[in-house]
């Protein structure tokens, strides 16, 4: 089903200042269904032919709705709008009528007519009705928690037509939570309570005030049960601003082992304001768990910070030695060695100042090629460039491909160029200069990267199974086992010498025996 933008775009010709409204609303409307006990549909005139288009719908979770199809997508016209249509052209709110049957769902047509204010806070022009339709077949005396949702769904509903509600959403503010069933508090024009929910009086419980709330000064109530002064005083002023007329961010208030998120919005039908609506929602565990997670993710980066340490300790100890070592076979061994082990030391470095097991993968291979370049046992000047963008990659994919792409891009440094003192003639004015490229592109959750160079190419009979120094059988063995990719050694087409890997950034879509990358 198209989007609500979608919908309106196609069939209407409402401004963008409009449409974003209208989303607004859709946003934060599941308080109104709620404290309606009924569904709720936005509908939007269809280019003035009498017709109407519903974009949106929410029902409420706490009453049975009165449709059990979808309505999004619906365009109806004639008498069945004419609720609709009265509503829109004379910006009031429609109550009047007997009740209608939805097939054997007896339901109650109420139409809100919704306002665009003006950029002076003035009463703009209606731009579309909120179809308020309650099912009646469960209807019985209501209690005194529900004559308090239905009157403050009285005072929003006026809110919408008179263009006031929803308020602008704060920066940060994804979601509208807490919703009406965490808790409800009504005050008066004074910052009284009139009415407090069951759920919301448990939630002040636990803060640790025992004692009734209606009669309590909500502001100043905040103020002495905060165990921060300042937590306190701020939950006490949202209360405040939304006594005049303000909507004021969400707070949270810490008292006794619990936290407790508040939300306040003003109350203000026909511009007069009556009071506030404060919802509340006890978040214990919630913050528990926050915190929880939060010590774990410090513990996992202190760890890969520990192990870079203990990694870079491991290098020094291995150079130290490759230096009082004679043989210049067993040098070179041991500076190979220390290379292997800062490439996997350059992983948990940038894991430890990360916030999840993931890496952004391309600075890593910048670094790395920037010292590939640095330390090859080459007289030869090489470039290095990366031609697209690995992302984002976790891990258990970044530690194994960094000492693949270290491998590779050193083997193409050291023996795809020969050595100055092999050349037989002059090479040309213009001929390119000696470079490595290393490519990536995602396709179909895999990963392909190449690492070409424009050097000389595989030697003959090179068998690009079995053949290779040291350096290539660990390449084979981490990209077919750990990355449980493929890899491809082969002359380039416009010479010189391209390692093809293709890596599956899903576990589990390799298979096992042959080491292929199966489908996606």
């Amino acid at each position: 089903m198209s989007t609500l933008r979608d919908l309106a775009e196609e069939h209407t010709t409402l401004r963008p200042a409009d449409i974003d409204h209208l989303h607004r609303i859709a946003g934060d409307w599941q308080l109104l269904s709620d404290l309606s006990f009924a569904d709720l549909l936005l509908w939007v005139p269809v280019d003035g032919d009498g017709t109407f288009l519903c974009v949106a719908q929410v029902r409420p979770t706490t009453a049975p709705t009165a449709y059990l199809d979808d309505q999004v997508g619906r365009i109806v016209g004639g008498p069945e709008v004419a609720h609709l249509e009265v509503a829109h052209r004379q910006g009031r709110i429609w109550r009047e009528g007997d009740p209608v049957w939805y097939g054997d769902v007896p339901a109650r047509h109420e139409a809100i007519p919704v306002r665009l204010r003006t950029g002076d806070g003035e009463g703009g022009e209606v731009v579309a009705v909120v179809g308020r339709d309650t099912n009646l077949s469960t209807a019985r005396t209501p209690s005194q928690l529900e004559l308090n949702y239905l009157t403050t769904a009285d005072d929003l509903a006026q809110m919408i037509a008179d263009g006031t509600f929803p308020p602008p959403r704060h920066p940060g503010e994804t979601t509208s939570a807490p919703r009406v069933g965490d808790g409800l508090v009504r005050l008066d024009a004074n910052g009284k309570v009139t009415y407090a929910s069951p759920n919301a009086q448990s939630a002040y419980r636990r803060l640790g005030f025992a004692s009734h709330l209606v009669g309590e000064d909500l502001a100043k109530l905040h103020r002495r049960l905060a165990g921060d002064p300042l937590e306190g005083t701020d939950a006490g002023n949202a209360v405040l601003a939304a006594l005049r007329g303000e909507a004021p961010p969400r707070r949270e208030i810490d008292a006794r082992g619990a936290t407790m998120l508040t939300r306040a919005l003003p109350l203000m039908p026909a511009g007069v304001p009556i009071g506030a609506l404060v919802l509340v929602r006890d978040i214990t565990e919630v913050r528990r768990r926050d915190r929880a997670l939060i010590t774990k993710d410090a513990t996992i980066r202190e760890i890969h910070h520990r192990v870079k340490n203990n990694l870079q300790t491991v290098a020094a100890l291995l150079r130290l030695q490759a230096r009082r070592v004679a043989m210049p076979e067993a040098r070179v061994a041991l500076e190979e060695s220390v290379r292997r082990v800062a490439s996997i030391a350059l992983v948990h470095e940038t894991l430890s100042m990360s916030s999840d097991e993931a890496v952004e993968f391309d600075g890593i291979v910048d670094r790395v090629a920037s010292a590939a370049t640095e330390v090859a046992a080459t007289e030869v000047t090489v470039g290095m460039r990366r031609r697209g963008s690995f992302g984002v990659l976790p891990a258990e994919i970044a530690t194994s491909l960094v000492m693949v792409l270290n491998e590779l891009l050193l083997n193409a440094v050291e023996h795809g160029f020969p050595p100055a003192d092999e050349e037989v003639a002059p090479a040309p004015a213009d001929a390119p200069r000696p470079e490595v490229v290393v490519s990536v592109h995602r396709h179909r959750k895999q990963l392909h990267v190449s690492v070409t160079d424009n050097g000389r190419g595989l030697p003959e009979q090179f068998d690009a199974e079995r053949g290779g120094n040291l350096g290539l059988q660990i390449v084979r063995a981490l990209v077919t086992g750990e990355l449980r990719g493929t890899i491809e050694l082969r002359n380039g087409t416009a010479g010189g010498t391209e390692a093809a890997l293709v890596v599956p950034l899903a576990r589990g879509t390799t298979d096992r025996l042959t080491g292929r990358a199966g489908p996606p």
